[in-house]
């Protein structure tokens, strides 16, 4: 998020799209934004998914908030071209939040809600997730620039289906020589 999207203000996703809000209108940092809009969800979460699941989430957001704040604050942000940006940051979104789901934590924000939804629906964390960050893409692109909509909707795109293919991913058994083949 902090070399690919950040730096053409495109969030990743909800919790991303507030940030990149409260950076707009408050001039605090991203990675401590990236906090601020995780606060509220996660109080939602120790309820529903309980202490274990919330505390790995909590960790998930601390270190990507940290990071956030490091990469912006030490690196230069480099104006790629936008479209490798898109792809490549919603590649590593989709990778790392599909990740995280399937490692029984999720990466905060829009995610917390989204698996709430996705759960008590039997739907896709995935798509219920791009159905309410679209909500925030469009506040995003009035305040700030309205092609960012158009971004934000490619790489929720290209992220959720990432995220959906590792979520559904199943893993097969691999079946290997050992000294007892002979007895089949």
């Amino acid at each position: 998020m902090s070399l690919f999207l950040f730096p053409h203000s495109i969030p990743s996703g909800g919790a991303a799209g507030l940030a990149i809000l409260i950076n707009h209108w408050f001039h605090i940092s991203l990675g401590f934004s990236l906090w601020l809009a995780n606060i509220v969800f996660l109080l939602f979460a120790l309820p529903y998914f309980g202490f274990t699941w919330t505390l790995r989430t909590i960790i998930s957001v601390a270190i990507t908030s940290m990071t956030v704040g490091y990469i912006t604050s030490q690196f230069p942000h480099i104006h790629l071209n936008i479209f490798f940006c898109i792809v490549a940051g919603s590649i590593g979104f989709g990778v790392g939040v599909g990740l995280l789901i399937r490692a029984g934590a999720s990466s905060g924000g829009m995610v917390i809600p989204a698996l709430m939804i996705a759960n008590y629906k039997h739907w896709s964390p995935g798509k219920v997730m791009m159905g309410i960050n679209f909500f925030i893409f469009v506040l995003t692109a009035l305040v700030i620039d309205y092609k960012i909509v158009l971004y934000a909707i490619v790489c929720q795109f290209i992220s959720t289906n990432i995220i959906d293919y590792i979520y559904e991913f199943k893993f097969h058994r691999i079946s290997y020589l050992s000294a007892a083949w002979r007895k089949r």
